[in-house]
């Protein structure tokens, strides 16, 4: 009896169901297309701080670096023999660590024996500049002219240099010495061999090297070419295309090379760190702080503050703007749905009066009505998941290009003197992110919470109002 009734009432008033199903899609159709927004904003995030930090990095300890001393050296130098022939070609190369104050090796071990940490790996950051050219000699030359009455002279002329001058080039490249005993955590964590191949546990110092793609392209490099830093030859061995953006280190080496370069013998910039469990970050990053004194413990939440541009802005505009607008028309919408339904409720009055005069209790009357709720409700529901996923879609296809802007932090690679890894250069390092809008599961079901939960709102409004109606409210509609 229950469904037959319902079935009849609604087929008669098929405009009012549909004007009801179709204010609760609209709204539960906005809070899908918001929620998958946002989920595709925070898969973008997660590109960006990938890019910088690698592949399962939860967090990095680095050290600041402290204030130079008064009247010490504020930049590279560089110094070249004097030599007597005409043309003298000079070249030389200039090695800093970059990204931070030195740390010990030793302290990679002890971040490593810290509870909650799974793994930790040590890197060396440098920044190369070499400068390469020539001077050529000026000749001296002197004229002769007339004496001069009274002149103090014989007539000799002043000696004049004709010609001459220096001509060089400067190229400034970055290089990241990794461990490469454990390349699934760190600087090469980020990106894949393209060509040639990556090191062998084997090549702790081999002289031996992998670029980037960009650094090869610039250089024209390819697996087999070689190299020099300081006078030592390197192959590369292989190209690296980062997995997402820009690379912003150039060249690879193992870590010993590296340090023997920078004159860092036993010495990293940065330790990356992988914790046990990824819920428990900021716990793992007070018991460093806690336990090794002196260093900067930045995690990706730290680090994901430094990321501006048009990502932050629209993250930003979905995380707030977005949320709270979805929550106003899905509130309206539930208001608007109960009102409607305590409306045509008033208008069977007659009918309600007579069905409780042949022995329907309020009960009855009450379930009827939120029957018919709920079926509005799920109508709504499936119109809703239906917009909802043809705008994700639409947004997924358009794929709008975001800008992720890292902030500049003076040359130290992260966050206060931190992370960002070897190479970093974060300063005017911009990104471009596809944004997609994927749909989970989760949403689906949320949807369909909403879609029962609207239901259920404007079946108890129009169902308390049908319980108070009294037989004799039907025969006082009769005209």
């Amino acid at each position: 009896m229950f469904g037959i009734y319902l079935r009849r009432e609604l087929s008669r008033r098929k405009k009012a169901a549909l004007v009801v199903a179709m204010g609760l899609a609209l709204g539960i159709a906005l809070v899908i297309t918001v929620d998958s927004v946002s989920a595709g904003m925070t898969q973008a995030q997660g590109k960006v701080l990938k890019s910088l930090y690698g592949l399962g990095t939860d967090m990095t300890v680095t050290k600041a670096r402290s204030a130079p001393k008064a009247g010490g050296s504020q930049g590279p130098n560089f110094r070249f023999d004097a030599r007597s022939s005409g043309e003298a070609s000079q070249s030389s190369d200039r090695v800093m660590t970059q990204g931070g104050q030195a740390l010990k090796s030793s302290l990679v071990g002890k971040v490593a024996a810290q509870k909650g940490v799974a793994a930790a790996v040590g890197a060396l950051s440098l920044n190369v500049t070499k400068v390469d050219g020539s001077f050529t000699q000026g000749k001296a030359t002197s004229s002769t002219g007339t004496q001069q009455r009274g002149g103090p002279g014989d007539g000799g002329g002043r000696p004049q240099v004709q010609g001459g001058g220096a001509n060089f080039d400067v190229d400034s490249y970055s290089v990241a010495g990794v461990d490469v005993t454990h390349q699934t955590l760190g600087p090469l964590a980020t990106v894949k061999i393209t060509s040639g191949r990556t090191f062998t546990a084997a090549q702790t110092n081999a002289k031996a090297a992998v670029v980037s793609a960009s650094y090869a392209r610039q250089k024209k490099y390819k697996a087999g070419s070689t190299f020099e830093i300081s006078g030592t030859t390197y192959t590369v061995i292989g190209i690296a295309t980062p997995d997402s953006g820009e690379s912003t280190t150039d060249v690879y080496l193992p870590l010993k090379q590296a340090q023997s370069l920078g004159d860092a013998k036993d010495k990293v910039t940065t330790i990356y760190v992988k914790a046990t469990d990824s819920q428990q970050i900021s716990a793992v990053k007070k018991t460093i702080q806690g336990n090794v004194s002196g260093t900067t413990v930045t995690t990706s939440a730290d680090l994901a503050s430094t990321v501006s541009g048009s990502l932050s802005t629209a993250s930003d505009l979905a995380s707030s703007v977005g949320k709270w607008l979805s929550i106003a028309v899905l509130a309206a919408a539930f208001l608007v749905a109960a009102l409607l339904t305590s409306s045509a409720v008033s208008r069977r009055v007659r009918e309600f009066g007579t069905l409780k005069a042949l022995g329907w209790p309020s009960r009855r009357v009450t379930r009827q009505v939120v029957g018919e709720s709920m079926v509005n409700g799920l109508i709504g529901g499936g119109l809703g998941i239906a917009l909802g996923l043809a705008a994700a879609y639409a947004v997924t296809a358009v794929s709008p290009t975001l800008t992720a802007q890292l902030g500049g932090t003076g040359g130290t690679g992260g966050p206060g003197g931190g992370p960002g890894g070897p190479g970093r250069q974060t300063a005017g390092n911009t990104l471009e992110i596809a944004l997609s809008a994927p749909v989970s599961a989760t949403t689906i079901a949320l949807a369909v919470g909403l879609a029962v939960a609207g239901g259920l709102v404007a079946g108890a409004m129009g169902g308390w109002r049908a319980s108070r109606m009294r037989p004799a409210d039907a025969l006082r509609s009769v005209s």
